[in-house]
């Protein structure tokens, strides 16, 4: 297996591995949570879902990484998604660290989990040089997270959809 196709490593908690569409079922229901999706523009339905698994796949060709499935490591179940893709913000483009933990198991420390691992592959496998999270402002588990992982809050920016968000960031 091609070194830049390798997932992060275990965490003594969680597990990661690529998306398929036999995923569907959870992505659908992760994406289409109006609780997880809150600082989205809107939940996505069962076909959108669908087209970002395909995306994660087509992410995982073209760049040897994208946002991974989530499991838990002691029982196989499903937790969410987190993973590593390039997004533009004002005409620059970064890596960014993302995560998604199914509204349920939220509070348990696993997008903090997920997301250290994550930055971790950056640096280590992938050897990026810099690592962003772009966040919505009134999002602050998710701006406590990137905080965690030594993510600190870099700048107030726009959204190629024209959305207010934070940028945290870090040189790795």
């Amino acid at each position: 297996m091609n070194l830049h196709h390798r997932t992060p490593a275990p965490t003594p908690r969680l597990a990661f591995r690529q998306m398929t569409p036999d995923d569907l079922d959870d992505m659908a229901v992760l994406l289409g949570d109006p609780n997880v999706m809150r600082h989205y523009p809107r939940p996505k339905t069962r076909e959108e879902a669908l087209a970002w698994i395909e995306w994660n796949q087509h992410l995982y060709q073209r760049e040897g990484h994208g946002l991974w499935l989530v499991t838990l490591r002691n029982t196989g179940e499903f937790v969410g998604d987190c993973g590593l893709t390039p997004q533009e913000i004002e005409g620059v483009t970064d890596l960014e660290v993302g995560y998604r933990v199914r509204a349920d198991l939220q509070g348990n420390g696993y997008a903090t989990e997920a997301a250290a691992a994550c930055r971790d592959h950056a640096r280590d496998v992938l050897g990026a040089q810099r690592l962003i999270a772009i966040i919505r402002p009134d999002n602050q588990p998710s701006q406590r997270v990137a905080e965690k992982i030594g993510l600190p809050f870099e700048r107030d920016a726009v959204s190629r959809s024209g959305l207010p968000v934070r940028i945290h960031a870090t040189t790795l």
